[in-house]
């Protein structure tokens, strides 16, 4: 492993695992269109549920609020089923490409509608899930594009680079769109999330790639073989277990907060993007603390996690004041952010080496519905419970699955108490 010394020159302050990445031509031209990309979807995290809060009738508000969010990503799952056998041996290039023109296009309707008059509730959930469909296999063309340009040492950093890109732009991107949809307007910040997504697709179809096809966009066998070895392997599997509901338990969250700053405290889209904004910063610190865990018991720490971001949902539930909820939340994402960086290494350090890949392969497929199918979830239950309600409900809820974990753990070293077990 590279080590995490630094260039400590003026204006290049660089880990050095980065600079061969950023030296590469072709992905800094990539790195560029991502950024934007995501700033784009970042964005529309908030304008998403925000228009569908300006299209619905009041009453049932929450249902159209969970459609809208659910319809932005859950497709992608079907995507990956519906068109497997025809997309699986497709250049990633070409992948990534036909992702970002159908994401554009069918995006960039919605404002286009709005503006004729003509944009329903149905309608706008329909353009939604047709533009996610193909999203699942823009990202495995994202993912195998980078394995082929980098060489193996180099792809830990690329794929952290891009990651992290992401993450960032949680920060930006709903603070901007706070503003946006108070000044201009839900379907215009989908249009530039539209925009965005054109941009990446016009810098691909510029950029010289060397051809793919050294690696699958996805494996089936290895996706089947993997799931098998999780169920070899309980102690992975119970950790797949847990995260698969830890997500769940988040998605009714995504419905909940847009409807509780609008019904339950009256507030403009300003407030929403706060939170989000202030979940991201927390959510990067936290990230950033990775490596101080690394020393830590990584099985109690990632359980921790799971406790801690319930609690930090709790003070919703309570009616506390904005100003406490607001800070709870940015608690909240720094107790968020290590997640997938702690299960990921207890995985690296439990499967079998030669089983890594597939076992990834599988985990990833079954954690694609989770999250989606907490955010549908949480329209009903915010209309049957109330905003506020429902995320108390979550925390409650995630903590009850954290402390189920506890219990199992504790069971499971008790009866294999070997020393120096993560």
């Amino acid at each position: 492993m590279q080590s995490a010394e630094v260039l400590l020159t003026p204006g290049r302050l660089v880990p050095s695992a980065y600079r061969p990445v950023l030296a590469h031509r072709v992905l800094r031209r990539l790195i560029l269109g991502f950024a934007v990309s995501y700033l784009g979807d970042g964005m529309s995290f908030v304008a998403v549920a925000w228009l569908a809060i300006e299209l619905a009738p009041q009453a049932s508000a929450g249902l159209w609020v969970g459609g809208a969010v659910a319809a932005y990503t859950l497709p992608g799952v079907i995507g990956a089923l519906a068109f497997a056998r025809r997309l699986r041996r497709v250049p990633a290039r070409q992948l990534l490409l036909a992702d970002n023109v159908v994401r554009g296009v069918f995006l960039g309707v919605v404002p286009l509608a709005s503006l004729a008059g003509v944009l329903t509730p149905t309608l706008y959930v329909v353009l939604l899930a047709v533009s996610s469909l193909l999203h699942a296999w823009g990202s495995a063309g994202k993912y195998t594009l980078l394995a082929e340009l980098l060489p193996e040492e180099q792809r830990l950093a690329g794929n952290t680079l891009v990651s992290t890109l992401n993450f960032a732009a949680t920060i930006a991107g709903p603070a901007i769109a706070g503003v946006l949809v108070t000044y201009t307007g839900s379907a215009f910040v989908i249009g530039l999330d539209a925009l965005t997504y054109v941009f990446l697709a016009v810098l691909i179809a510029r950029t010289r790639l060397p051809g793919s096809g050294r690696v699958e966009a996805v494996d089936h066998e290895a996706a089947r073989g993997g799931f098998a070895l999780l169920r070899s392997h309980p102690e992975l599997l119970g950790l797949l277990t847990l995260t698969w509901f830890f997500n769940f338990l988040y998605g009714p969250l995504e419905v909940a907060l847009p409807l509780h700053v609008t019904d339950d405290l009256h507030a403009p889209g300003t407030l929403l993007g706060l939170y989000w904004a202030l979940f991201g910063v927390g959510a990067v610190t936290g990230g950033l603390a990775v490596g101080a865990l690394r020393r830590l018991p990584l099985w109690p720490v990632t359980v921790a996690i799971v406790i801690g971001w319930g609690l930090t949902l709790l003070p919703f539930g309570l009616g506390a004041p904005t100003a406490a909820t607001v800070v709870s939340f940015t608690l909240g994402g720094a107790i968020y952010g290590p997640f997938v960086a702690l299960s990921a290494t207890l995985m690296q350090a439990k499967a079998p080496p030669r089983h890594l890949a597939a076992m990834f392969a599988a985990n990833s497929a079954a954690l694609l519905t989770a999250s989606p199918l907490g955010t549908a979830l949480g329209g009903p239950l915010t209309a049957a419970l109330g905003p506020r309600a429902t995320l108390g409900a979550s925390g409650l809820a995630t903590v009850a699955l954290g402390a189920a974990a506890t219990v199992l753990l504790a069971a499971r070293r008790g009866k294999d108490p070997r020393p120096g077990r993560p």
